[in-house]
């Protein structure tokens, strides 16, 4: 081979692969394998992205107008908050900073795909731990740490599983943790648990040197498009991770959109209790036809099936009705999908399929 070589390893990362888009043949399908909001963008935000100014200029390369609502919003200090290209952008530049060759990360066996691909770029290695009902383990991640570990990720709610851990768990797990082991809380669906529910974290980071939480606009807020998301950090880990990210590295559409959305609470409300609403619905409905049906803490639902072969069969049969799921092939679950909470046509759309698929008819 000639010409510049890639360093080792990174080669052989498999490519991250987001959920199916489109179905040969099926015009306009209903996609339910991303968990997007299917209220879609607060009014306010899409008001803002018609009136944005001149774009031969730079973004403040700081985001500082919106550190400075997102403190106000959450109660937090803006001095803490990095601004990222999606909250994955934090993930990675929190990889970059903390682990190398040699370290290791853990998480969870069902986690975002991104903590290993992330771990792995940076020449570390992830670390598995088993869950318990598909639930993070505190116990499993205690015994799991050694001399190398440098970097906890845990989502919470997770993804794909949509299951969570209290604050009580979550404090047991830190006040285990050696001061150099890094806890990154990757709160992504946090916006679909009840607040008084909610083990947001912010005072953790607040209170300890090791541990950060982050957060994004893509799901609730609806913003998946413009790629914007946020950490709350330690001072020394926001002076890191200011150092690594790009000088420009959001723009300024995201941004213009994202205090917009910081200002209309009501939309979050409203997301929040239509997906809690239509999410009860779908593992009722579902789980009538005798398919066995988890309910999550987030935006979507686990349709579990006996093999990986039934569970290709129920995928196969809602695509040719017009619906898409996620398959979890990737993250060690074959026998199960993932399906959004959508529309309401698409809600009914995915039962109407599943009916078909119990009753043996695939069109």
């Amino acid at each position: 081979m000639t010409g510049p070589i890639a360093k080792d390893g990174i080669l052989d990362m498999p490519a991250y692969v987001g959920g199916k888009e489109a179905v040969d043949g099926i015009a306009d399908p209903f996609k339910l394998s991303a968990n997007e909001n299917p209220l879609g963008a607060s009014p306010q935000a899409l008001a803002a992205l018609k009136n944005l100014g001149d774009p031969s200029l730079y973004p403040d390369g700081g985001a500082r107008a919106l550190r400075e609502k997102l403190a106000e919003v959450n109660g937090l200090d803006a001095a803490r908050i990095v601004c990222g290209n999606g909250s994955d952008d934090i993930l990675s530049l929190l990889a970059q900073a903390y682990l190398g060759p040699g370290d290791e990360m853990l998480h969870t066996a069902h986690a975002f795909l991104i903590y290993k691909l992330a771990s792995r770029a940076t020449g570390a290695t992830p670390v598995e731990v088993a869950e318990e009902d598909l639930t993070a383990s505190v116990d499993g991640l205690l015994a799991a740490l050694s001399d190398k570990t440098k970097v906890i990720f845990l989502a919470n709610p997770n993804n794909p599983t949509g299951t969570m851990l209290d604050a009580d768990d979550i404090a047991r797990l830190h006040q285990a943790l050696p001061a150099h082991v890094l806890l990154v809380l990757d709160g992504a669906y946090a916006e679909y648990v009840e607040p008084e529910n909610y083990p947001a974290a912010f005072d953790m980071v607040e209170a300890y040197d090791n541990v950060v939480t982050t957060r994004t606009f893509s799901k609730a807020y609806g913003l998946a498009a413009l790629r914007l998301g946020w950490g709350y950090c330690p001072p020394a880990i926001a002076e890191a991770l200011n150092r690594l990210r790009g000088p420009f590295n959001i723009n300024s559409a995201a941004m213009s959109a994202g205090l917009a959305a910081l200002d209309d609470q009501a939309h979050i409300a409203n997301s929040r209790a239509y997906n809690t609403q239509w999410r009860d619905w779908l593992v009722q409905q579902i789980g009538g036809l005798g398919i066995s049906v988890r309910n999550t803490q987030a935006n979507f639902i686990l349709l579990q099936f006996a093999d990986a072969q039934e569970a290709a069969n129920a995928d196969a049969v809602l695509c040719a009705n017009g619906v898409i799921p996620r398959a979890l092939v990737a993250y060690g679950l074959p026998h199960m999908l993932r399906l959004s909470v959508g529309a309401q046509a698409a809600n009914r759309a995915a039962l109407a399929a599943l009916e078909k698929l119990k009753n043996g008819d695939a069109k």
